[in-house]
């Protein structure tokens, strides 16, 4: 009888220990792209979990098309000029249901100008705000303060298979051209052997196929807009470049290049069908892993082409973990945020994946690492590439927005999927250049009319 009354004693003590902390746990639930760099992050978050018990992560997984077509719901709600909302007057529910979300540094501005993000305002000294890389930070505040905490930036480079290039008497520029790279494709191009010349985004999507034409476009003389936000699509800068591209990739690509976007080709080169790639710099880690990578062993970098002009031939963009407006427990998920975005994490994925597989340009401590430098021979290329990147004077001649691979205005996210379409079509045969670029143009004209940046309406 003593012994059950003690163990009912004890159960009792124990709920009213434990039960509190239960009664507090929350779920955090969040939103973010389905790349190799977030899946580890999705899998060494049980070791945040365990850390915090009080707290529940609950991942929604997306394709990067995917995360943009969904957002891009709530995007075209807001846009219209006659029928603007004010900052802050209730989230849409695509946002609603997150707490976190993995947004681009195209998002993060808007998202703040809507009222939709939590300002980060006090984050821990041993966060060390001041290590962020200076572009990356800046392209995520507003008025001093972090509005997303960066999980890992990139740039554009060339990448191409050393041995290849070696049978064939090749030597890669520092800086080529596009010239070059034409001639270099042809020189390594097997299809017998199924190794392409060249592989390139041509999947549709305006972090697609759109990320990659929009640098080309630049570096041919070309941009979106012109100082007036007059369309600039149909210009013979736009037209040389698309030419270029898809002449490209029919005679050195490989089949059904419409299918490929990053991760296609990432899983191309990896597997050793592509003699040259123009991409991410984020891709660097994952290609020199030989437990990855095929070609880790003749793996080689250099800086993206450059056609007419150094201008905008590059991209910046970061991956950043920000809170929606509508989190029910900010406090929790911003321990999640600097957690998931700190040195120490860093230092978790090189201990388990080794040092060139840690999340790149997001800080000065990792590219001031030794383990890491040794690691990652394309470290100085990468840090050169973001610091280069200048999304204020990406385009030959003058124009009214900033970014480089995007224009930073909300319809873009509508704009450049709705191009991309058309560029890929005639990627595919089914449109000529000219008759692409002209239907781009119109629809392009179009949404800008309507979104009243010019005058006039469609009839």
């Amino acid at each position: 009888m003593k012994s059950a009354l003690s163990t009912i004693i004890c159960t009792l003590m124990f709920a009213m220990v434990v039960s509190p902390a239960l009664a507090q746990s929350r779920v955090i639930k969040i939103a973010t792209v389905n790349n190799p760099e977030m899946l580890v992050l999705q899998e060494l978050s049980k070791q945040f979990e365990e850390q915090n018990p009080d707290i529940q992560l609950d991942w929604q997984l997306f394709s990067e098309n995917e995360l943009r077509s969904y957002l891009a719901r709530s995007y075209l709600r807001q846009v219209g000029r006659a029928s603007e909302p004010a900052p802050g007057a209730g989230l849409p529910p695509e946002v609603e249901q997150f707490d976190i979300v993995t947004l681009g540094n195209y998002d993060i501005p808007i998202w703040v100008n809507w009222g939709w993000l939590v300002p980060l305002k006090v984050l821990p000294a041993s966060y060390d705000v001041k290590d962020l890389l200076p572009r990356v930070r800046k392209g995520l505040s507003q008025g001093g303060v972090l509005y997303g905490l960066p999980f890992y930036g990139e740039s554009s480079m060339t990448y191409y298979r050393t041995d290849l290039f070696q049978k064939a008497g090749l030597t890669m520029p520092d800086n080529p051209s596009y010239e070059d790279i034409a001639q270099f494709a042809k020189a390594v191009h097997d299809p017998d052997k199924e190794v392409y010349g060249i592989c390139l985004r041509g999947k549709a999507g305006w972090g697609e196929n759109m990320a990659y034409v929009s640098t080309l476009v630049n570096t041919f003389g070309g941009g979106w807009f012109d100082e007036h936000w007059n369309t600039t699509i149909d210009s013979p800068a736009w037209k040389e470049a698309v030419a270029f591209y898809i002449d490209l990739l029919h005679n050195y690509g490989p089949p059904h290049a419409t299918r490929n976007g990053y991760k296609e080709n990432l899983a191309l080169f990896a597997q050793g069908h592509c003699g040259i790639w123009v991409d991410a710099t984020v891709a660097a880690g994952f290609l020199s892993d030989n437990a990855k990578s095929k070609v880790s062993g003749n793996l080689g970098f250099a800086a993206a082409p450059i056609a007419k002009t150094p201008k905008g031939s590059h991209w910046l963009w970061s991956w950043n973990l920000a809170i929606s407006a509508s989190a029910e427990a900010p406090e929790e998920a911003l321990r999640f945020l600097v957690w998931a975005t700190s040195k120490d994490y860093i230092d978790r994925v090189a201990q388990q994946d080794g040092w060139a597989a840690v999340p790149p340009g997001t800080r000065q401590s990792t590219y001031s690492n030794p383990d890491y430098l040794k690691a990652a021979p394309f470290a100085g290329a990468v840090l050169d590439a973001m610091q280069s990147a200048d999304p204020n004077d990406s385009t030959l001649q003058p124009t009214p927005y900033s970014g480089i691979q995007f224009v930073a205005i909300p319809e873009f996210q509508y704009i450049g999927t709705q191009v991309g379409q058309f560029i890929s079509a005639a990627l595919a045969g089914k449109l000529s250049v000219d008759s692409a670029l002209a239907a781009a143009q119109n629809a392009t004209s179009q949404t800008m009319r309507w979104a009243g940046y010019t005058t006039g309406y469609p009839q």
